[in-house]
């Protein structure tokens, strides 16, 4: 840490993520030093719109920072983590923690050999909505949490066909392993991380390696089917170890009607979160004479949750108190329940996790 205390940051993967990292650090009480990508075009591009260096090696960003954050393609999320880590920096690793569960593991186990932390990416849990509940879960408002339905589904909203989210080599899966993760961390979450013990799933693949797609937006330009070989929708039950439950919808592309609700089932009350519009209402009944039910709308305030996230984390390495959300055990949790619902759906079972 330099002498004026500001957190020097890098990062390592210049396109989108990157950028809009970067873009939210200036408001934060840390220093953006530099960026590391191998396209030239990227680094160029990052340099001409945040004015520092951008190298092609990660060595020499690391010499520079006191923390980085990593916004590579899922595939290449190991190796840039465990050499931030064995450089003795603290990470910000995005969402998934890996292409794979065998690499997720082994980020985990260079975790937990360093002197830095590694934080997953998972920013949806800074929405305000998200720590109201959480709020009232611990106070006891919902009595026990028995389950959750996690949607996270689009119309139409696969990204550009032919980059590398519908590259199973690269990105580790289609849907599932892009928002399914947000929506399974969530889950989990309202369930303090629960242990899984049993996961049933199908993903499909029935838009994406059609020539006919129709669509109206696409993040990124449209190759064709070409290389399309990741899914495009999944459904999913999870079970943990005191029968508590998670129901799971996942879709980049599907013939209803988008959705991003969660629904908070309690045995004294429950709760629904619009993840697209931060709208939350709590549902709760009485009995004051006859049986009373009420829905309550709850007025939140407007937060960034990746400026919410970044915050944290920044603290964390400026305290040099590792975290204790968002943490590299959860995200391992979130990595092998997407690997059981990809198991699950390839041999036609369930998969047993204990």
């Amino acid at each position: 840490m330099d002498e004026t205390n500001h957190v020097a940051v890098g990062i390592v993967g210049l396109g989108g993520i990157g950028h809009h990292h970067a873009m939210h650090l200036q408001d934060q009480d840390a220093e953006l030093v530099g960026g590391m990508d191998i396209n030239a075009d990227a680094r160029r591009r990052f340099y001409e719109e945040f004015d520092v260096p951008a190298y092609e090696e990660e060595s020499e960003l690391y010499a520079e920072c006191d923390a980085v954050f990593i916004t590579t393609p899922n595939r290449f999320h190991e190796e840039y983590a465990t050499s931030a880590l064995n450089a003795g920096l603290d990470v910000l690793l995005e969402k998934p923690l890996a292409h794979t569960v065998e690499s997720a593991e082994r980020i985990a186990e260079a975790a937990a050999d360093a002197d830095g932390f590694c934080m997953v990416g998972f920013n949806n849990r800074f929405a305000n909505p998200v720590q109201v509940i959480k709020h009232y879960q611990d106070a006891g408002r919902f009595g026990e949490v028995t389950h959750v339905e996690a949607n996270y589904v689009r119309r139409r909203g696969i990204p550009g066909r032919g980059s590398w989210f519908t590259s199973e080599q690269v990105s580790g899966g289609g849907a599932l392993i892009d928002i399914g993760v947000h929506a399974i961390d969530l889950a989990l979450y309202f369930l303090d991380h629960p242990e899984v013990v049993e996961v049933s799933g199908t993903t499909r693949s029935e838009f994406g390696d059609r020539d006919d797609y129709a669509f109206v937006h696409m993040w990124g330009e449209d190759a064709g089917p070409e290389g399309f070989d990741v899914d495009d929708s999944a459904s999913a039950f999870i079970r943990d170890a005191e029968g508590r439950t998670v129901s799971l919808e996942v879709a980049w592309a599907t013939n209803r009607p988008t959705t991003d609700q969660f629904v908070i089932r309690g045995t004294e009350a429950g709760a629904t979160f619009d993840r697209g519009n931060d709208e939350l209402i709590l549902h709760e009944a009485s009995r004051v004479g006859e049986h009373h039910l009420s829905d309550a709308r709850i007025e939140t305030r407007e937060r960034d949750s990746h400026a919410a996230e970044q915050a944290v984390f920044l603290k964390a390495v400026a305290t040099g108190e590792s975290p204790t959300i968002n943490t590299i055990e959860e995200g391992l949790l979130v990595q092998r329940v997407i690997d059981a619902i990809y198991r699950s759906s390839a041999e036609g079972r369930a998969i047993r996790l204990d």
